[in-house]
């Protein structure tokens, strides 16, 4: 059963949350909830991996764009029209050393933020929304985490993280549009994108 989906329109991007079914692997089930969106059979969905791992549709679904990510008992599942989507889901829980992650994954600023956190928990869950937002923008590009988390710098604006800086390999930050999700108890996501003809 699916829940928090948004309608399927062209100019943004369409995501459900789904319990995960014990023994069914999070790309049959995300192949499940795609084919159910496109109306078109699971099996016949044309989606393959490319050379990154990362999911394509396929012709004749060419102007769609696809992905998931899974994390516990959840998964996201997203589809844009005329789109370059990612998702991320991470599970909530106590990360002692966030700092010492981020002193060694994200940029000074970053740094200097999840350091001025009130107190671990805060902490924590701030590590949490930035690792999402920036693996959201890395899967949606095409990238892994391998392309450097601090290649991409975010900022909290009015409770919000806003991307403000990346490589020039990712496009300017203002063509990417960030939602921050809380799917279910526990779980924290981020879902990116920007119109799939952007450099």
């Amino acid at each position: 059963m699916s829940t928090h989906a948004l309608p399927f329109v062209a100019s943004e991007p369409s995501w459900s949350w789904l319990h995960r079914h014990a023994g069914v692997a999070a790309e049959d089930q995300a192949r499940q909830w795609l084919g159910q969106r496109l109306g078109i059979a699971p099996e016949a969905l044309p989606l393959q991996r490319d050379e990154r791992g990362r999911p394509r549709l396929l012709t004749p679904l060419l102007e769609h764009d696809c992905n998931w990510s899974h994390s516990g008992e959840g998964l996201l599942v997203v589809i844009g029209s005329g789109l370059q989507v990612g998702i991320d889901l991470e599970r909530e829980h106590a990360r002692p050393r966030a700092l010492a992650l981020a002193q060694r994954y994200f940029t000074t600023g970053e740094v200097d933020w999840l350091a001025g956190q009130p107190d671990a928990d805060a902490q924590a869950r701030a590590f949490l929304r930035l690792w999402c937002a920036k693996e959201s923008v890395l899967k949606a590009h095409g990238h892994g985490l391998a392309f450097g988390l601090d290649r991409l710098r975010f900022e909290e604006h009015a409770g919000r993280l806003r991307l403000v800086e990346c490589a020039a390999e990712l496009g300017a930050p203002d063509q990417w549009r960030l939602r921050e999700l809380a799917p279910a108890p526990g779980y924290l996501g981020a879902l990116a994108w920007r119109a799939a003809t952007q450099p």
